[in-house]
């Protein structure tokens, strides 16, 4: 049976934010525990929920039902898998009186494919971190309310880049609000420097809807950096979208 979702609750009194973290293929909770640890230093007032996948067997859950289906086979169940979490997002929304614009959802891997969908399908993150995915199909359609922050590592060969490329290009093009961060040296892995870009992008881009009502569009750009190179710590605040 799949286990209960791990919850951390926020450091004291009602949470200001819900965050959503989901693991890979063929893992568990304990995969994105680093993460869960940034984001609860960064945001102490968020709740933060861990849920398993509802296919496989302990310490090896996944998202979707097939282990390695086709092309066409893994798209339908990563978008049947997106539908899913919405549901659950929306239940815990529901329960600590939280919106979408408060929610935001981070997934590794296969999770991250979910999590995208999740975003397209139902719009129930303001945010979400999307880290070294094998994404299921070029989207047909931008999510009109989420901003989506892509990390990759340059040197990922079960995802290669340059399907995350393909992706943040593809997002332009429908008007989508996307960020693509690709770290030198980093393979497919819940890198260190990924989780702290990831958290920078949190913590200081402005979503693309306020700078379009504000100032017009902005382009959108990719930033590439070292993850090898302690004082690179990625793009600043200067160097939003």
């Amino acid at each position: 049976m799949r286990p209960d979702p791990l919850f951390i609750p926020p450091s004291g009194g009602a949470p200001a934010q819900l965050f959503v973290l989901l693991h890979g293929e063929s893992a568990g909770p304990g995969q994105v525990l680093d993460l869960a640890g940034a984001v609860r230093q960064a945001f102490p007032q968020a709740l933060i929920v861990q849920p398993h996948g509802p296919f496989g067997e302990p310490q090896a859950w996944r998202w979707i039902a097939e282990a390695q289906p086709d092309a066409q086979g893994y798209a339908d169940q990563v978008a049947d898998a997106g539908a899913a979490l919405a549901a659950e997002v929306r239940s815990w929304q529901r329960a600590h009186g939280l919106d979408d614009e408060r929610t935001a959802l981070a997934g590794f891997s296969e999770g991250a494919a979910v999590a995208l969908e999740a975003c397209i399908a139902a719009g129930v993150a303001g945010r979400a971190l999307l880290f070294c995915t094998r994404f299921a199909t070029l989207p047909q359609a931008a999510p009109p309310r989420t901003t989506l922050h892509l990390l990759h590592g340059a040197q990922d060969h079960v995802a290669p880049v340059g399907q995350a490329r393909q992706v943040h290009a593809r997002l332009a093009e429908l008007r989508g609000d996307a960020t693509l961060d690709i770290a030198s040296g980093v393979g497919h892995a819940l890198h260190a420097a990924l989780i702290r870009q990831g958290i920078v992008r949190l913590q200081t881009c402005v979503p693309l809807r306020s700078w379009e009502a504000a100032m017009g569009a902005p382009d959108l750009r990719v930033d590439e950096y070292s993850a090898d190179d302690p004082q690179d710590n990625g793009p600043g605040p200067e160097d939003l979208h």
